[in-house]
C-alpha cells in the first residue's frame, strides 16, 4: 500500500487527518519529498529564497487501528530508494559552521546505486530516514523538532534493514516520515546531509513487550537508544539512563553491572546537533545484548 507524497504534514499533530487507515501488520511504502520540499532546483536558488514553512514535510500520517496510547510502534525499514540529484546546502548562521559562512551556497550531488558524488570526492551511499514520527500527545511539534515522538532525530542508523520502536502517544500513532539522505554524516553540522526525495518501504507492526519512554532503533551489529533535549548533554544524559535501564530491566543486571558494561563496550554518538532539540543516541553491540539474552524483536 503506497503513502502518496501529496498528503504532506508539517507538524507531528494529533488532531491531523490521517492519509490511510489501516490495520497491523502492514507494509507501506511512503512516497516523499526532500526537506525543501523541492524548492531548491539549481545552484542558484539558496536558503536566502525558502518559504520556511515549507521546509521538512513529512508524508502522511497513517492511523493503525487498534494502537492504543502506550503501545510501541514496531517500523521495520526494508528498503530506502533516492531519486537524484540530491542537494545540499550551507548559510550564514546556519549549522555549528554558521558564523564561519559569510554567504550561502547551494549544491546538486549526482548519485549512482552505489556510489555519491560531493564536490568530487566519491562516496558511499548510506541512505537513512531524516523525519519519522508519531504524533505526540501533547502540542503539535514542527517535522523539523525531535522529541520522544520521533521526528527530526536524523539519526543514521534509521537506514534499510534496521527497525525503529516508537513509543505511541495518542491513540492510532499517526505515523508520518520524510526527509531522506542518500548519505550522511552524524551530526549533521552543516545543517543539511545529501537531501533527496524518494521512496521508503516498511513494515509495521506493534512491539509491546517493550516498555519505552524515547525511541530504540536496532540494526544487525547494534541497538541504540535515542535521546532528544535541549542540550546535547542532557540528550546524552536521557539516552544512557534508557539504556541503563533496558540493561537492568531485560539483561536483569545491576545499575552498577549495566554502567560497567556500557563504559566498557558502549558508545554515546552524535545524530545531529543543528536543531531546536539535539539528539543523542547510546549505542550497544547487538552480540553483547544477545548473549544477555536481550530480545528486542
Amino acid at each position: 500500500m503506497i503513502v502518496k507524497s501529496d498528503n504532506l504534514v508539517y507538524n507531528m499533530d494529533k488532531e491531523s487527518k490521517p492519509a490511510l487507515s489501516v490495520s497491523l501488520p502492514i507494509q507501506l511504502t511512503y512516497e516523499t519529498l526532500d526537506c525543501f520540499e523541492g524548492q531548491l532546483k539549481t545552484e542558484t536558488d539558496t536558503l536566502e529564497n525558502l518559504n520556511f514553512d515549507r521546509v521538512n514535510p513529512a508524508t502522511g500520517p497513517v492511523y493503525f487501528e487498534n494502537v492504543k496510547a502506550g503501545n510501541v510502534l514496531k517500523i521495520k525499514i526494508a528498503d530506502i530508494r533516492c531519486k537524484s540529484p540530491g542537494i545540499m546546502v550551507a548559510a550564514p548562521d546556519a549549522g555549528i559552521l554558521g558564523k564561519m559562512v559569510t554567504k550561502p551556497q547551494t549544491i546538486l550531488v549526482p548519485f549512482t546505486r552505489d556510489s555519491v558524488n560531493v564536490l568530487g570526492i566519491s562516496l558511499p551511499q548510506n541512505p537513512m530516514v531524516g523525519v519519522i514520527g508519531v504524533a505526540p500527545a501533547g502540542d503539535a511539534i514542527n517535522c523539523g523538532t525531535p522529541g520522544s515522538h520521533g521526528g527530526n532525530m536524523d539519526n543514521t542508523m534509521i537506514s534499510p534493514n534496521s527497525t525503529l520502536y516508537l513509543p505511541v502517544q495518542v491513540d492510532g500513532a499517526l505515523l508520518a516520515m520524510g526527509d531522506l539522505h542518500v548519505c550522511m554524516g552524524d551530526g549533521e553540522i552543516m545543517v543539511s546531509g545529501v537531501e533527496v526525495a524518494g521512496e521508503v518501504d516498511v513494515t509495521v507492526d506493534t512491539a509491546n513487550h517493550l516498555n519505552l519512554k524515547n525511541p530504540l532503533i536496532a540494526t544487525e551489529q547494534a541497538i541504540a537508544t535515542i535521546a532528544s533535549a535541549d542540550t546535547l548533554d542532557i540528550a546524552l544524559d536521557i539516552a544512557t539512563a534508557d539504556m541503563a535501564n533496558l540493561l537492568v530491566e531485560l539483561g536483569h543486571m545491576t545499575i552498577n553491572e549495566a554502567g560497567m558494561l556500557m563504559s566498557a563496550c558502549g558508545n554515546a554518538q552524535i545524530c545531529q546537533a543543528v536543531d531546536p532539540q539535539k539528539t543523542v543516541r547510546f549505542s550497544m553491540p547487538k552480540d553483547v545484548m544477545t548473549r544477555l539474552k536481550i530480545k528486542i524483536d
